[in-house]
């Protein structure tokens, strides 16, 4: 192991029996568990925050989330000899959460809408005021990405020899342009109804990597994305995983919603976002925007089946979609 390393971890109370790499740090066993070390570039009253929310987490019953330890000192960030910077946090070497395994995913669906249901109810610090955590609205990222799919057809439409990719975006973008657009407006008009709710505590990034699958129980980690927001975003994100994964099985995706309700109910406000949320393209966008952004003269021939996966999937998305208005 790099002396570096063991500079740091000498900084905290605990003794280290084995090290080894990974995710992007190094996980080590240790008298206080298993932990993981890595760098950190943010800011101590973003680790501060973080600290709160996950306590009171924990507090409330749900243990298996990775809130981070103090040095002997009393300090979130240890400091090597070099000024780089580090953070220390409990670690859990279960699975991640298996997309086609459906026990798996409602098992996982089930513990978002538990987290949920606690993080509403810890009371907001004026203290966290940070840009962190105060997000902007889906729907203005929505609109640039609009904005970026128009750009795109206008340059491949000018293009006098168009290569096979170009061809398949052009036949079926006024599809998904109008389901765009209709996605982001649904989204801006709802905003409006809904002027002055109150916006809770999110995770901001769930997908299958950040869900671990205890024997005995869910783990959930990586909360650097944590923020005020929507929530039925968090639950957006990891159930378009899932059903991208699954072809878009109607069944399943009633499933999800399902185990999350047992857990907290969804209310009609909610379920209407939740609708906008997945009426976005959101794939066919990202595979429009690594083309205008990378060698427009070479398209590997992945992404041009991915473009056609999603025109032999739209049927099964709109029949899911029409069952979640």
């Amino acid at each position: 192991m790099n002396e570096r390393y063991l500079e740091i971890l000498a900084q905290y109370d605990l003794t280290v029996d084995s090290v080894r790499k990974g995710r992007s740090g190094f996980i080590c066993e240790t008298s206080a568990g298993t932990v993981l070390l890595s760098e950190y570039r943010g800011t101590l009253k973003r680790l501060e925050f973080e600290m709160q929310v996950l306590s009171c987490v924990r507090e409330a019953g749900m243990d298996r989330v990775d809130d981070y330890i103090r040095t002997a000192q009393g300090e979130l960030i240890a400091v090597g000899e070099d000024g780089t910077r580090y953070v220390l946090k409990r670690w859990f070497t279960d699975p991640e959460c298996s997309i086609r395994d459906r026990r798996e995913v409602r098992l996982a669906v089930s513990q978002i809408a538990r987290l949920h249901r606690i993080l509403r109810e810890i009371p907001r610090n004026e203290e966290w005021n940070l840009g962190s955590i105060l997000t902007e609205p889906m729907e203005k990222e929505l609109e640039r990405h609009n904005q970026e799919l128009k750009r795109a057809r206008n340059y491949m439409k000018n293009k006098r020899k168009k290569t096979e990719f170009e061809s398949c975006v052009l036949s079926n973008f006024q599809v998904f342009y109008e389901q765009a657009a209709s996605a982001c407006e649904g989204l801006k008009q709802l905003r409006q109804k809904e002027s002055g709710a109150p916006l809770f505590l999110c995770h901001g990034n769930l997908d299958h990597h950040h869900i671990l699958m205890g024997e005995a129980d869910v783990a959930v980690i990586e909360f650097h994305r944590m923020h005020l927001g929507e929530q039925m975003e968090d639950l957006y994100y990891f159930m378009r995983k899932v059903m991208e994964k699954q072809d878009w099985n109607l069944s399943l995706g009633m499933e999800m919603l399902s185990a999350y309700e047992r857990v907290l109910p969804i209310s009609a406000a909610q379920r209407q976002r939740l609708y906008y949320l997945f009426l976005y393209p959101e794939k066919y966008w990202k595979q429009i925007n690594f083309y205008f952004n990378a060698n427009k003269a070479w398209i590997p021939a992945r992404n041009i089946e991915k473009l056609r996966n999603l025109e032999r999937q739209m049927e099964d998305r709109n029949r899911f979609l029409e069952k979640i208005r």
